[in-house]
Order: C-alpha cells, then sequence, then structure tokens
C-alpha cells in the first residue's frame, strides 16, 4: 500500500494545480463577466427585452452553480482529472452550438444548459483540489487562482467587443467556443493527492456523495444561509455592469473599460486579500463578513452615479465605483473558499466547495433577472444595483453568526501546527464546527 503524506505539500505540483485553475476560473466566471457585452446585440438581433436576454447568463450562472456538487460528487468517485476534461468539452460545445442559434431558446439550451453544466464540472473540482495541495498558503493559493476571473475580465472584455464589432455576435460565440476548449489541457494538470484526512472509503447514497450531511453543522448552516443571500447580488455586475455603463452614456469600449477596471481590481484584491488571510492576524469569518459588506456598499455607489456628459467621456465616478466594487468583491472571493477547511476539514473541502457553488446559484437565477427586469420598469439599473447591494449586506449580517466573526474579550491563539484532517483556518474554537455529534465547548466570548 501507498503511505500517505503527512500533510498537504503547500507548494511543489501545487503550484502548476494553481495555474490549472487560474485558466480554469479565467475561462468560467471571467468569460461571464465579460458575456454582459454581448447581451445588447442580442436583445436587437432577437427583438427582445433586457430581462430576456438576461436568463442567457442567468441560466449559465445557475446552471453551473447548482450542479457544482454534481461535479464535486463524480471528482470524489472519478477524480477531478478526468471530470474537468469532460466539462471543458461540454462548454466549447455549448457555445458552438450557441453560434448557430435561431431563437432565444435555442441560447438558453446551448449557453444556459450545455455549457452551464460544463462549468459546473470543471470549477469546483479544480478548486477543490487546489486547497487540498496547500496549508499554511492555503487562502494565498487560491487567492492566486480566483485572480483568473479579474486577468481573464481584463483581456476578454476588449477582446469580446473587438469580436462583437469584427464578426458579429454569431462568429464571437463560434471563437469562444475553441477558447474554452483549453478547459481540458487544464484538467489534465490535476494530479490526484492522497491526504490522512480523507475519508477511508467512498460515501455511500446519494446525499453522502453530494455532501448534503455538512447541513448538520451549525456554521456551515450560517455560512450557507449567508453565502445564498450574497450570490442575490454577486453576480448581477458580471451581467450587468456592462449594459449599465452603456446607459449611463458610455460607448461600447467605453463600457468594456468600465468591466476591465473592475476586473483590475478584483485580480489585485485577490491576492493581498489571500495573503493578508493567510498572516492569522483576523480571524477568517470576520474578513468574511467586512468585505462582504463593503462588496454590497460597492454595488451601492455604482447603483447612484450619474450620467456621462456625453459618449466619448471617460465616466470618471463610474470608473471609481467599479474599482471599489472591483476591490471589495475581490477581496471578499477568497475567502468564501478559504475559509471552507476550517468549517468541514481538508477531507470534505472539495463537497463543500460543490455546495458553495449550488448555494450562489440560487441567487445567481434571481439576480440578473431581476435586475433586467426592474431595468425594464424603470429604464436603467439604478434600482437593480441598489437591491443587489442589499442583498449582499444582508448575507453579510448573517455572516456575523459564524465563530469569531465578532471582537472577543480573549481572542483565542492560533494554534502552531493545526491538525491537517481538522479546519485549521478559524482560529476560534473549530472543533465545535468539526464534531457536531460529540460535546460543544462553550465559545470564548466572556470578559
Amino acid at each position: 500500500m501507498t503511505p500517505k503524506p503527512p500533510g498537504p505539500p503547500d507548494g511543489g505540483w501545487g503550484w502548476v494545480v494553481a495555474a490549472a485553475a487560474f485558466a480554469v476560473n479565467g475561462l468560467s466566471y471571467g468569460l461571464l463577466r465579460s458575456l454582459g457585452l454581448a447581451l445588447p446585440d442580442l436583445a436587437e438581433h432577437f427583438d427582445r427585452s433586457t430581462q430576456d436576454t438576461a436568463w442567457v447568463s442567468a441560466l449559465a450562472l445557475a446552471v453551473q452553480q447548482a450542479a457544482s456538487p454534481v461535479g464535486s460528487a463524480l471528482s470524489t468517485r472519478w477524480g477531478a482529472r478526468p471530470v474537468v476534461m469532460v466539462g471543458g468539452i461540454l462548454t466549447s460545445l455549448g457555445f458552438v452550438f450557441s453560434a448557430f442559434a435561431r431563437s432565444l431558446l435555442h441560447l438558453y439550451l446551448g449557453l444556459g444548459v450545455l455549457a452551464g453544466s460544463g462549468w459546473a464540472l470543471v470549477f469546483a473540482p479544480a478548486l477543490g483540489t487546489l486547497s487540498r495541495y496547500f496549508s499554511r498558503r492555503r487562502v494565498l493559493a487560491v487567492g492566486l487562482a480566483l485572480t483568473g476571473n479579474g486577468a481573464s475580465s481584463l483581456l476578454l472584455a476588449p477582446t469580446l467587443q473587438l469580436l462583437l464589432d469584427t464578426f458579429g455576435w454569431r462568429g464571437a460565440l463560434l471563437l469562444l467556443g475553441a477558447i474554452t476548449l483549453h478547459l481540458a489541457p487544464c484538467g489534465a494538470l490535476l494530479r490526484p493527492l492522497v491526504l490522512p484526512g480523507d475519508p477511508p472509503a467512498l460515501p455511500r447514497g446519494p446525499l453522502a456523495a453530494l455532501g448534503l450531511d455538512l447541513f448538520a453543522r451549525r456554521a456551515f448552516l450560517v455560512f450557507a444561509l449567508g453565502t445564498a443571500l450574497v450570490g442575490g447580488g454577486y453576480f448581477v455586475p458580471y451581467v450587468h455592469l456592462a449594459p449599465h455603463a452603456l446607459d449611463k452614456g458610455l460607448g461600447g469600449y467605453g463600457a468594456a473599460l468600465v468591466v476591465a477596471v473592475a476586473a483590475v481590481g478584483d485580480a489585485g484584491a485577490r491576492l493581498i486579500s489571500g495573503w493578508l488571510a493567510d498572516q492569522g492576524w483576523v480571524p477568517l469569518s470576520r474578513l468574511l463578513a467586512v468585505f462582504g459588506a463593503l462588496t454590497g456598499l460597492g454595488l451601492l455607489a455604482v447603483g447612484l452615479v450619474p450620467l456621462v456628459g456625453s459618449r466619448e467621456g471617460c465616466g470618471g465616478p463610474l470608473l471609481a465605483a467599479a474599482g471599489a466594487y472591483g476591490l471589495s468583491a475581490g477581496s471578499y472571493a477568497p475567502l468564501v473558499f478559504g475559509v471552507l477547511p476550517g468549517l468541514v476539514g481538508v477531507g470534505g473541502v472539495v463537497q463543500a466547495t460543490g455546495l458553495v457553488m449550488m448555494l450562489m446559484s440560487l441567487g445567481g437565477l434571481l439576480g440578473p433577472p431581476l435586475s433586467g427586469f426592474l431595468r425594464d420598469e424603470t429604464g436603467d439599473f439604478t434600482a437593480s444595483f441598489l437591491t443587489c447591494g442589499s442583498f449582499i449586506l444582508s448575507g453579510s449580517f448573517v455572516y456575523m453568526g459564524l465563530p469569531g466573526a465578532l471582537p472577543s474579550c480573549r481572542p483565542a491563539s492560533r494554534p502552531a501546527t493545526p491538525p491537517p484532517k481538522r479546519g485549521e483556518l478559524l482560529p476560534a474554537p473549530q472543533v465545535a464546527l468539526l464534531s457536531p455529534g460529540g460535546p460543544q465547548p462553550t465559545l470564548d466570548t466572556a470578559c
């Protein structure tokens, strides 16, 4: 029998896995964020409303996240490598089929269902595998992988606008199908890793395979509720930030610049946030609540910016608000996944990642269509961004119920060498998080 290693290698091939996860994130969420640039062309071509075309991105996002537990379960059974490779092929086929769409229904099926299903098979297994390769620098590694979102948006936003102007939306989708096929070789880089915290046998039954038993843990349940509320507003800028900039008077490339500025702030903040979280100076749950609240306030600012004087204007206030939103959202993103090992342990992190994606899909399915509806009713996206910002603020308030989110009179010290099978990222009493059936210790919150 092959002896199990003492713990995550915290480097080595893990950095190759981080690079693969970087590309996976860029070709999934980064592409979804930039896809909003094509929605006005789709609405004009099919003569449909903003709300109707918003369902294209909303369905892709919702299917990708709702089916993520399936991707995690398949990864647990067959390994992340083949699952991610198959997901990359499905995503590419979804874009190619959508390039020949004759109605919005074809786009719903091609981009929404087929490409969304492919994305569901790539993101959670890739990010879950990355978390298994790191311990001390886990949040930094996750933050590095998640910068693929911002870097991809920075490159794809102007590129997609150029493709739309040059080849039309059909040619642009066809070329995006070729680009997303690169997800398959990214999956080939996900080398499996055996750790001491892994369960001795594969989960039995569908509930255990999907990780639904994790909801029996109070801390994960609080985290799940807060994440679902945040998801109601977090992904609205992915779909409607570019159309919002167009409504404010910016031209096509001005709107692409707004998306790019948000992407740059997002990418840089993910690295800084990951480094800060790994220092252990502030509990992860407290950082999660703070940066979640700042993201909600940033979206409120995006919704309240004034009109641009002319289409040639730079839109300074909107650029500043988009940059502030990008910094806040980027700081929040790695914490969502970095906190999971502290809640469920390393052995359950892949399943927990899939469940997080499913929870955010509940809001992701509601947010963009609601935003489109409010735009059709009011004539602009102001009410849309105010509403989605309120959703995120509500979720951040729920995060305050996590251990360590509120200041304590006697803060617990972080253990020097945490056990690999337990969650080490919540410096508060994580034993209570990981042993729901055992004795519950008293939280250290009394003076």
